[in-house]
């Protein structure tokens, strides 16, 4: 591992101060104002309760955001030269390739240790294991959109691309059902996008698949459907990356 380029990555990173807000402070803005500081946010579920379900929906955008915007420049970032300047260095693709995918990580984690430390001194609650799990599938299904960053960063060849990808997952986001209920046939689509499934398995733990839809009615996936859609869109992000690689090599 390259800990001089890690370490300067990792520096460029943090220096994007506005980028960092929207990485970080906007989910824990939105856990305090939608899970926090609402009187349902102590209503019990199977392992935890609202307030933590809430939580972690917060913590998966804020890490989605990381790994797409991670992904989305190193595209631009290889198609500007720097992939070149970096070919005169000892640095091999898949070095690159492994570091960039640490400081995704790294960098996801803030989203996660702020929102998951925010929960704790604010009433959510669940069972040890839950807290674990949840924050380990948040981390890990995040690693995904990360391929999304890449195949919207290479597509469009700009630096505009990150704030397309960035941008793109707040729609994705509500017809995710991420951040509101959702009912009726906006909620049958909901179930075919990609942060539907990522957030429904980091939730999975603490209500065994059930939610409430926004006219108040009870509803339950089973443990199948959020992992066949994240399986599905994983694949279909990796093949989309593949063929925008590939025409990019060839204009080269």
């Amino acid at each position: 591992m390259n800990t001089t380029y890690l370490a300067l990555e990792t520096r460029r990173v943090a220096r994007d101060l506005a980028g960092l807000f929207f990485i970080v402070g906007l989910p824990a803005f939105l856990y305090l104002i939608f899970g926090a500081g609402q009187e349902w946010g102590d209503v019990q579920l199977e392992h935890g309760n609202v307030a933590m379900y809430v939580m972690v929906g917060m913590a998966a955008y804020g890490a989605v955001t990381a790994t797409t915007g991670v992904g989305g420049s190193a595209a631009v970032e290889r198609m500007q030269g720097w992939g070149r300047q970096l070919g005169l260095t000892p640095l091999s693709d898949r070095h690159y390739v492994a570091l960039k995918a640490v400081v995704a990580v790294a960098i996801a984690a803030l989203p996660v240790l702020l929102i998951f430390g925010l929960g704790w001194v604010t009433g959510a609650q669940a069972e040890a294991w839950v807290w674990v799990v949840c924050a380990l599938a948040v981390l890990l299904g995040a690693t995904t959109f990360a391929l999304y960053g890449l195949a919207i960063g290479l597509a469009f060849r700009s630096e505009s691309a990150v704030s397309v990808a960035g941008g793109s997952l707040v729609i994705l986001g509500f017809l995710g059902n991420l951040f509101f209920p959702l009912t009726g046939t906006m909620l049958t689509i909901a179930k075919f996008t990609p942060l539907y499934g990522y957030a429904a398995l980091a939730r999975f733990p603490i209500a065994e698949g059930g939610y409430t839809d926004a006219d108040g009615g009870l509803g339950s996936d089973p443990l199948w459907l959020p992992i066949t859609n994240v399986v599905v869109w994983t694949l279909i992000f990796a093949a989309v990356a593949t063929l925008v690689v590939r025409r990019s090599r060839g204009r080269q």
